[in-house]
């Protein structure tokens, strides 16, 4: 059985968030690189990973793709720190956009990576029952 991931990345999913599968992970990169430039980003919770006292996950996952640069970018974080993926060191400016539902996230320059590579770290969030893909490097932001 693959591990299931709850998303959000649609404002439909604000009330109850989406459950997803690794078998989902194509259809979801690609309804992101198909939507508008202020969804162009989910946020995913492992639900094998426990929650916290508060009853928030321990951790959280972002994946972004931009349609125009062919591009994506990763984010995660959890009890071990916040990391973004380390990718091409040429970029667009000093920070790139990336939205979830119109609620923008800064990432430094050079974080984005290939498409290719975001849904390959994104099988591996899943597969790995909600740990840091190793597939990717990762930096920590100076923020």
């Amino acid at each position: 059985m693959h591990e299931q991931v709850e998303a959000y990345y649609r404002q439909e999913h604000a009330a109850e968030r989406v459950k997803l599968t690794v078998d989902d992970v194509d259809s979801l990169i690609d309804t992101l690189l198909c939507g508008s430039d202020a969804e162009n980003m989910a946020e995913l919770h492992s639900l094998g990973r426990p929650l916290l006292a508060s009853g928030f996950p321990d951790h959280e996952f972002l994946v972004g793709v931009d349609k125009k640069r062919s591009a994506g970018v990763l984010s995660f974080m959890d009890e071990g720190g916040n990391f973004v993926s380390c990718g091409r060191p040429e970029g667009q400016g000093d920070v790139v956009f990336y939205f979830v539902v119109d609620n923008g996230t800064e990432f430094p320059d050079g974080s984005e990576i290939p498409i290719g590579l975001v849904r390959q770290a994104t099988k591996e969030f899943f597969t790995s029952g909600g740990l840091r893909p190793k597939c990717v490097e990762w930096q920590e932001p100076d923020w």
